[in-house]
């Protein structure tokens, strides 16, 4: 079997699990960091021609990651296409378990056993916490509703302002967000890449953490690791 994934997050499940199958990947595609396969454009921008040169038995992606039409194309030339549908813990590891099973997996993987492990075992959380999530500066975007990541956050005791906002990823001003006065302002190094010396100085006097945006938005193998990688982040950012 010969499978093209557009998806890091699948990319990396997929490439844990059974990686002679996987022929190409994204240039995004990041993890494992040894990956030694085609790549085949971005996941915005996939490139249709380099994915049938590579005569794969099926494409793996993301309905949110990937556009219809590049998906639409693929289909149109005769290649089998599975698109996963993302937005909280538990449907990740549906979704999951169904792309290994699309790609012939066998046997259920060890690392996703102990990624549903991992989240089974969180503790209640007493005290929660309230937070401003941006994704993007330039405009300032922010996490809104129905969101993977919304999900991770709230499982870690964390409530982000904008869950009920009309839009999945709204634009909001910056003195909005100042204003909605947070317990801590998560900022992820992906999409966008905040770091120490961009993103919290357009938050004076907030706290803010610094965080993996593969373990806040990633849902593969590292989702074994996310509660206590992004756990230990946000309680450096409240010690």
């Amino acid at each position: 079997m010969r499978v093209v994934s557009l998806v890091p997050s699948l990319t990396e499940a997929v490439a844990r699990s059974a990686p002679v199958i996987l022929a190409g990947a994204t240039d995004w595609c990041t993890h494992p960091p040894d990956l030694d396969v085609v790549r085949v454009g971005g996941t915005k921008n996939p490139k249709t021609d380099r994915i049938l040169s590579l005569a794969p038995d099926l494409v793996i992606a993301n309905e949110e990651e990937n556009r219809a039409p590049d998906l639409a194309a693929l289909r149109a030339a005769g290649v089998e296409v599975l698109v996963t549908e993302i937005r909280d813990v538990p449907q990740a590891f549906r979704e999951l378990g169904r792309v290994l099973e699309a790609c012939g997996v066998a046997s259920r993987p060890r690392w996703l056993d102990e990624a549903e492990e991992s989240w089974a075992a969180l503790p209640e959380h007493g005290t929660r916490l309230t937070a401003v999530v941006p994704i993007w500066r330039r405009p300032w975007m922010v996490l809104g509703r129905d969101t993977f990541a919304g999900d991770v956050l709230a499982r870690l005791g964390v409530d982000h302002v904008h869950t009920t906002h009309p839009d999945r990823y709204p634009r909001v001003p910056l003195e909005e967000l100042r204003a909605a006065a947070p317990d801590v302002v998560v900022l992820p190094d992906e999409p966008y890449r905040f770091t120490a010396d961009d993103g919290p100085d357009a938050f004076p006097g907030l706290p803010c953490a610094l965080v993996s945006g593969r373990h806040l938005t990633w849902y593969g193998p590292s989702l074994a690791e996310a509660p206590r990688v992004l756990g230990r982040a946000l309680r450096a950012a409240r010690p």
